[in-house]
């Protein structure tokens, strides 16, 4: 199962890091631009601070991949929007034959709170 839609309508998302063109690593540790495998695009990461609109409960910083550039204007604080958020869970066998499981967070895109995609 992938790609399940994420309603994150009880949250104010802060911008926690400014977003930026998503890195990876290959086998010999040296950096490249992660990109979409069907079309080739550039994918982007926003690290975002999610918290609670109810009282008392305690935020998280979660890293967003977005699939479209998100532009420029967004600074650490800025309270924004993610565009079609949603979720992944994986499970792969690492190289020490260890089982590794969590759930990856996507968006189409973001945009500051107010203004339109």
């Amino acid at each position: 199962m992938r790609n399940i839609p994420c309603d994150l309508s009880n949250y104010t998302a802060r911008v926690a890091e400014v977003p930026g063109v998503k890195m990876g690593k290959d086998e010999q540790g040296r950096e490249f631009e992660v990109t979409d495998r069907q079309t080739g695009e550039k994918k982007f990461v926003a690290s975002l601070f999610l918290k609670s609109k109810i009282r008392g409960e305690k935020g998280e910083e979660v890293r967003f991949t977005l699939d479209a550039d998100p532009g420029e204007g967004f600074e650490e604080g800025m309270v924004v929007e993610l565009v079609a958020p949603r979720m992944s869970p994986y499970s792969f066998k690492n190289g020490n034959g260890e089982t590794v499981s969590g759930v990856s967070f996507a968006a189409v895109g973001l945009k500051p709170v107010g203004a339109s995609f």
